[in-house]
């Protein structure tokens, strides 16, 4: 069973064991927010090029999640006779994660997006923030399986901030 350290910037290191339907978890928990943030962002979008870009974004997003659905339905039988603890995973996602990527319900609100442009920057700030929590990830966890999901998902992630940078770019 693969470790992986999670630096936090506190103090302590959070130790985490994961398992690849825990790498699919942890990645569902990253899509889903990005999806409502780019759904939630893109209803107050006034410029047709960042609305459909969002638009983009949030169809990707719903993607990516089927996917990881279709994957951990895959793996359910596989991993049905074992008893995993959830509580480190459930801790990690918790401290690490929720709310930490994308801005989500309240906090997206209490952004008060003024602009398209500050829209977009929070989507640029967020895309940034979740490669660099899945290139963590991937720096301290050893199992192939693991790293190939975060992988994957990281390269998403890269795509995404270099479609956001670009229009940026062109408003």
């Amino acid at each position: 069973m693969g470790k992986s350290e999670i630096s936090t910037g506190k103090t302590d290191a959070i130790k985490v064991s994961f398992q690849c339907v825990d790498a699919i978890e942890i990645s569902l928990c990253i899509e889903k927010e990005g999806l409502l943030f780019y759904e939630s962002a893109g209803k107050r979008i006034q410029d047709p090029l960042v609305r459909d870009m969002f638009s983009r974004l949030a169809d990707e997003e719903r993607e990516h999640i089927q996917t990881l659905q279709e994957k951990a339905r895959f793996l359910q039988p596989a991993i049905a006779n074992r008893h995993r603890p959830k509580e480190r995973l459930q801790h990690f996602i918790g401290e690490e994660l929720k709310g930490k990527i994308f801005p989500a319900g309240e906090d997206l609100s209490s952004q008060n997006i003024h602009s398209d442009k500050q829209a977009l920057e929070l989507g640029i700030e967020s895309e940034k923030r979740s490669i660099e929590m899945l290139q963590g990830l991937l720096e301290k966890e050893r199992k192939l399986d693991v790293k190939a999901i975060f992988s994957h998902l990281l390269v998403e992630e890269k795509k995404h901030l270099s479609l956001l940078q670009d229009l940026k770019k062109q408003l």
